[in-house]
């Protein structure tokens, strides 16, 4: 007797084990920690610090308060549960609730993302035409429908950055510098082959192993930020850099679409409400913090070079056949509309 009634808490022990161990679908009903709050888990792979992780503490902060505390945002930042991608997929599938992506990696969930990633297809000189399109205009809507084909639902537009080229160990001043290097990339067509275009070896690196990447010398040089550099502690292994600014990137804050849809009517005006918020917030904040890693670039003892106008229009001239390239995946409307923004 006493060995079947040990034997049968071990059994309901190990399926209360299994139980604690299996969340349920973000497509079910959404997750609560108890009976009034709702548990959303937000993971993204970006540094502390960064402008980006800003935007998500304060939208964070924002739905917390909005909703007194009926709804928890539960942060998952550096990539501790996995690179953009693979936490956007598991978003996709329902099982997180929320994940953020880069425009370039978006490419791998529709080919429609890669007409953000088109070589100074904008210029930051007509950025806040570019806002008013994503919030208010016909482009937001277009790339709202565009998700939502793919299972998700946008919160925010965040803003990243225009990117430049930084090496690890050759003098870059001009476009043909360039030439033999290895170069860290996303997935995205486009961004290989802008790499190429310059005469690169594109080598496709997950966000979270290019420090190591760059240290070993598995690539010579990378594109980003120079905010997101800084502040996952690129400057520690980089030697020079150039204002490029060849591509302008945004982090994509999705959340599931099923699970969005079957939240209280309430919460689903909160957290579109706070990601609106958050993200005027978010914006406010990321040129001054751009200009200020730069800075701290060169007072690092890293050698950023600042290009002539002319050097910058043998970049442009050098990546401008990717547009024709990808004219096939990229729908014209689509086009359109971001060119519309730049004037």
């Amino acid at each position: 007797m006493k060995r079947k009634l040990v034997s049968l808490l071990l059994v309901v022990s190990l399926v209360a084990l299994t139980l604690v161990g299996c969340g349920s679908k973000s497509g079910d009903k959404p997750s609560t920690g108890d009976a009034e709050k709702i548990v959303i888990r937000l993971a993204h792979p970006m540094a502390p610090g960064n402008n980006v992780t800003l935007g998500y503490e304060k939208f964070k902060e924002i739905v917390e308060q909005k909703s007194n505390g009926r709804v928890e945002i539960k942060l998952f930042g550096g990539a501790t549960l996995g690179s953009d991608r693979v936490t956007l997929e598991s978003t996709q599938k329902g099982t997180l609730e929320m994940a953020s992506s880069s425009s370039p990696n978006m490419a791998s969930f529709s080919r429609e993302f890669m007409a953000l990633d088109l070589p100074y297809i904008t210029d930051i000189k007509y950025q806040e035409n570019l806002y008013a399109a994503l919030d208010e205009g016909e482009l937001g809507k277009y790339l709202d429908k565009v998700a939502g084909n793919i299972g998700l639902k946008p919160i925010m537009y965040s803003e990243y950055g225009y990117r430049n080229f930084v090496t690890t160990k050759k003098p870059i001043s001009k476009a043909s510098d360039l030439k033999g290097l290895k170069v860290r990339t996303t997935d995205s067509p486009v961004e290989v082959g802008v790499a190429e275009a310059l005469g690169m070896s594109a080598t496709p690196v997950a966000w979270g192993e290019t420090y190591t990447a760059l240290q070993q010398g598995t690539v010579d040089g990378e594109g980003n930020t120079f905010g997101l550099l800084w502040d996952a502690k690129h400057a520690e292994v980089l030697k020079y850099a150039i204002d490029s600014g060849h591509n302008y990137s945004m982090h994509l804050l999705y959340m599931n679409k099923a699970y969005f849809d079957k939240l209280p009517k309430d919460i689903q005006d909160i957290i579109v409400e706070s990601g609106r918020e958050a993200l005027d917030w978010q914006r406010s904040i990321s040129n001054d913090l751009e200009v200020e890693a730069k800075q701290k670039f060169i007072d690092s003892g890293v050698t950023v070079h600042t290009l002539t106008p002319e050097e910058k229009e043998e970049f442009k001239t050098l990546t401008r056949p990717l547009w024709d390239k990808y004219s096939d995946s990229i729908p014209q409307e689509l086009m359109t509309l971001i060119q519309e923004t730049q004037k």
